[in-house]
């Protein structure tokens, strides 16, 4: 690992090439393991790879010998840790929160735990919502599973059950829009005389 001046160097449809993209961190401080491969990052912690954002009190970091990097975020108490990527070859962002993440960049998996929501974004514009207490998110197939739990009780939700909120998709790009239905076939009136276009005399 590279040791940055702010930090150290370490990074879900996603963009498929986050996973390969180094890591880069900030925090308040840092404990950096050599042998161990591990970093622990606490304060304001900030990870970036590619277009992936975590962030939380504590991150902790380690790294395989391929290269690959397990990252654990944690929340303050009371609070929530966060994630955010872009989709692959749209405009729509992949936004998630729960007091502990877990994002794995060998599998490219998330996993939002306790309190999880799982956001989706058109631009700027939410367009689906998910709440629980577990939320497995996969970047390579754009699939994410949803569990509830008593944990997951609130006063809102005393039951802890899943809650989804999904807007409806719009037409494919390229695909044409139906003609409008066609109106009431035009009445043929009849007619005692022939004329020029001028209206017969009332008799």
């Amino acid at each position: 690992m590279a040791f940055l001046a702010a930090g150290v160097a370490l990074p879900a449809a996603a963009e498929k090439a986050d996973r390969d993209k180094p890591m880069n961190a900030e925090a308040d401080s840092l404990r950096y393991d050599d042998l161990k491969q591990t970093s622990v990052f606490t304060g304001n912690v900030v990870i970036t790879k590619g277009t992936t954002i975590i962030r939380g009190a504590q991150v902790d970091v380690s790294q395989d010998p391929e290269g690959y990097q397990l990252a654990v975020a944690t929340a303050a108490p009371g609070k929530l840790a966060y994630y955010r990527k872009k989709r692959d070859g749209v405009d729509e962002y992949i936004e998630g929160e729960g007091e502990r993440i877990e994002y794995d960049s060998r599998a490219d998996l998330v996993k939002f735990i306790k309190r999880a929501v799982v956001r989706r974004y058109k631009g700027a514009v939410l367009s689906d919502e998910t709440t629980g207490a577990l939320i497995v998110y996969d970047n390579n197939t754009d699939v994410f599973t949803v569990d509830a739990g008593a944990k997951n009780a609130s006063a809102a939700n005393p039951g802890g059950r899943v809650r989804a909120m999904l807007s409806p998709r719009g037409p494919a790009p390229g695909a044409q829009a139906a003609p409008p239905a066609a109106g009431p076939a035009p009445v043929l009136r009849p007619s005692t005389t022939l004329g020029t276009g001028t209206a017969p005399k009332a008799p």
